[in-house]
């Protein structure tokens, strides 16, 4: 078995990714030798982590990462550290399934959060194994200019823990009296890294002291706008505290000279867009936007500040589907991924409205896309799963839920669709165990209940699989699918009236060929060949013709009856 590191997890010595980011490295370059197309599969998380690995990894990883806009407006999910953990245990996987190996790490009570997700993801790696060193807490040596620039850095790739730490030890070190400019820096700084880690209250409470400790019109209309986006988006919802605070940073920023005066003013005015459109003002808000995207267009030359426009284009787009205007809402976010090639948010958003229009195929090129520019994020893989399985793929359906589930054990939705899976494919025992992990995290629910009620009914526990589907119709009366499976627990214990009555229930909810069919099979059984007959002639002309075995069975199902009437 071979042998690497130490590698050194400090945080204040490296950063994100310390020690973490040394061991990529070499497993890199061994695997660029014998699997380089792995490498390529993963560029995007290697460059996020290591930085370093860039001349080595597609250009367009880097180019994902790309933050140079004037004012930041691409945040990362702070969940995003833990995928990146996940598409790094992959390929690390992949790598030590060649040779065992062991690896230490040094100074692991000093790491980073996102060393600590990665170490927890390597942990079950077959044929690796970690050794983890420990030693006392040690200050940084960094200068503030060099804190500010290493806070920099960490809030544009979506590594908070580290950011705040930094912002926090920058904050404490410095005051507005000596040094407003850095002051200010590590304040907003730490307030964006508190936003992102879900504590807005606490970034509320940065801004509201800076507002006080200054009169710098410049910090004034960043700590006003930042409020009306907390009043907006994170805090509990405060339209007039939030209006105010953004039509403050408006009025300042209507003093700057231009081309900055116009673009900061329409950066700020989408918070009053997104104010109007919460509001039911569908119209005003897109008055907003568009006065907003030609406004910059007189200011700015052609291609600059992309980003800005694609936000301002995305937001257009939510509001023409609040208008209804879903044809509209796909021509902008068309646009808006011209503009932006890497932002995963606006691949997934267009994956929604191609399902819609049954462009399925293209839906789910964009759910790739986005796990690749958000590697591995867990809600592009639950909709990728969607969509293979309507298109019939379940084995890669499977897969892609198995990825949301190694990341997020607890996704409800997750569960009750890998259940369902399972349980078609005669995994009965894995459906089990889905279902029965999903009530755990959401007791009651009512489709996971339906899930366990079908694996006690393949066991033939017809009593227990018809409470279970009870319990769910308590919770959800109109579900059609514990209506029609209790119907058929009903029918193999003989209980035909009872059947009927649910397959009724069901059919009140939604009519479907395969339903009427049910239905009449139980009249047909009750002898009451003149409803059975009634049930299969309009399950015929419901039927769409695909499955001619089944549209074969009603033309004789309506024929046996038609000698019986």
């Amino acid at each position: 078995m071979k042998e690497y590191g130490p590698f050194d997890c400090d945080a204040w010595a490296g950063g994100p990714y310390a020690g973490a980011g040394e061991f990529l490295e070499v497993v890199v370059a061994e695997l660029l030798g014998r699997a380089p197309e792995l490498v390529d599969r993963h560029a995007v998380e290697l460059v996020s982590a290591v930085p370093g690995l860039a001349p080595v990894l597609p250009a367009s990883a880097a180019a994902a990462l790309d933050e140079s806009a004037d004012v930041q407006i691409r945040f990362h999910p702070a969940a995003r550290t833990r995928a990146l953990a996940f598409g790094l245990a992959e390929l690390v996987r992949a790598w030590a399934a060649v040779e065992p190996a062991t690896v230490a790490f040094a100074n692991t009570d000093r790491a980073d959060g996102t060393v600590v997700e990665l170490l927890d993801a390597l942990r079950p790696v077959p044929g690796l194994t970690l050794t983890l060193g420990r030693t006392s807490p040690a200050e940084p040596d960094q200068d503030p200019a060099e804190l500010r620039a290493t806070l920099g850095f960490s809030i544009a790739r979506g590594f908070y823990d580290h950011g705040r730490r930094v912002a926090s030890h920058g904050r404490d070190r410095t005051t507005p009296a000596t040094d407003l400019g850095l002051w200010w820096a590590f304040t907003t700084g730490l307030a964006t890294c508190l936003t992102a880690l879900g504590e807005p209250a606490a970034a509320r409470d940065l801004y509201l002291a800076a507002v006080a400790a200054t009169d710098d019109p410049a910090i004034v209309m960043s700590a006003s706008a930042s409020l009306g986006v907390l009043h907006t988006r994170h805090l509990p919802a405060d339209p007039a505290t939030a209006r105010d605070w953004l039509e403050r940073a408006m009025a300042l920023a209507a003093e700057l000279p231009e081309p900055r005066r116009t673009v900061l003013s329409v950066f700020h005015g989408q918070g009053l867009a997104l104010l109007d459109s919460k509001a039911g003002d569908h119209d005003r808000a897109l008055r907003t936007i568009d006065d907003g995207l030609a406004a910059l267009d007189r200011v700015l030359a052609e291609g600059e500040r992309r980003q800005d426009r694609a936000r301002l284009l995305h937001n257009r787009a939510q509001v023409h589907l609040a208008l209804r205007r879903p044809a509209a809402a796909l021509a902008d976010l068309d646009a808006v991924i011209a503009l932006d090639p890497y932002n995963a948010e606006y691949y997934t958003d267009r994956a929604s409205l191609l399902r819609a229009e049954g462009r399925v195929e293209e839906a789910i090129a964009d759910c790739t896309a986005a796990i690749r520019w958000h590697p591995h994020l867990p809600e592009a893989y639950y909709n990728r799963a969607d969509l293979l399985q309507s298109t019939g793929e379940p084995d890669a359906a499977l897969a892609d839920l198995d990825c949301v589930l190694a990341q997020e054990p607890a996704h409800v939705d997750a569960l009750t669709n890998r259940a369902a899976l399972r349980y078609e494919q005669g995994d009965v025992d894995g459906a089990e165990t889905d279902a029965r992990a999903g009530l755990a995290a959401a007791p009651g629910d009512p489709h996971l209940l339906c899930a366990l009620g079908l694996v006690h009914a393949e066991r033939g526990d017809l009593a227990t699989a018809a409470d279970l589907f009870t319990q769910a119709l308590e919770a959800r009366p109109d579900l059609t699918e514990a209506l029609v499976n209790r119907a058929t627990t009903h029918f193999d214990r003989g209980d035909i009236p009872s059947a009927v009555d649910d397959l009724t229930a069901a059919l009140a909810v939604t009519d479907d060929p395969v339903t009427r069919y049910n239905r009449g099979h139980a009249h047909r059984e009750l002898g009451d060949w003149q409803s059975a007959a009634a049930d299969f002639t309009a399950a015929l002309s419901l039927d769409d013709g695909a499955d001619t075995d089944f549209t074969t069975e009603l033309h004789a199902a309506i024929a046996e009856c038609t000698t019986h009437a």
